[in-house]
């Protein structure tokens, strides 16, 4: 009994230096699966960056495309607008008596068809005499010394300044007083 005692020791002392081979195995194969598994992660997410990377490529691309037909459609529109006065202009430079009541008849109806144009597309004029000077909506391109008026007051409009909302299209270029 007591040889059958030993052989159960050594077979235990056997199982017990197994053990950890096993035990060393089986975390082998865990931390490979695990591996695995991260690896496979790894690459749905890269595939993913991919995808997302070339749709925002893509977004970009319609987006700009997109903006330029809407632009070339708008100036198309203004240009379109603009036509009929353009015609006009071309008929009064056709008549030879510049000085005549129709010619001069036939301009003012220009610049009031022009401003017409002006009020339907949103355009108002930038400055008139007195108003305070703004840099942001003025060029003062002449300064004089007026009692009768104020500190940064317009004096004499030299050429006129628009917008359209808060987009100033060309600065009115002024005189500015004091």
């Amino acid at each position: 009994m007591a040889e059958e005692k030993k052989i159960t020791q050594e077979e235990a002392v056997e199982a017990e230096a197994v053990k950890p081979e096993k035990e060393k195995k089986e975390k082998k194969s865990k931390a490979n699966a695990e591996l695995e598994k991260v690896k496979t992660e790894l690459e749905q997410k890269n595939d993913l960056l991919l995808r997302t990377a070339a749709e925002f490529d893509n977004f970009k691309k319609r987006t700009e495309r997109e903006r330029a037909t809407i632009a070339e459609f708008a100036k198309a529109n203004v240009i379109k607008e603009l036509l009929p006065i353009i015609d006009n202009i071309d008929r009064a430079n056709t008549i030879e008596d510049k000085e005549s009541a129709d010619y001069i008849k036939g301009i003012e109806m220009i610049v009031k068809q022009f401003e017409a144009l002006s009020d339907r597309l949103g355009i108002k004029e930038i400055a008139a005499v007195g108003d305070t000077f703004d840099p942001a909506l003025h060029e003062a391109v002449m300064h004089i010394e007026d009692e009768a008026l104020g500190e940064n007051v317009i004096a004499e409009v030299l050429q006129k300044g628009f917008k359209i909302g808060d987009t100033v299209i060309r600065p009115a270029m002024v005189k500015v007083a004091n």
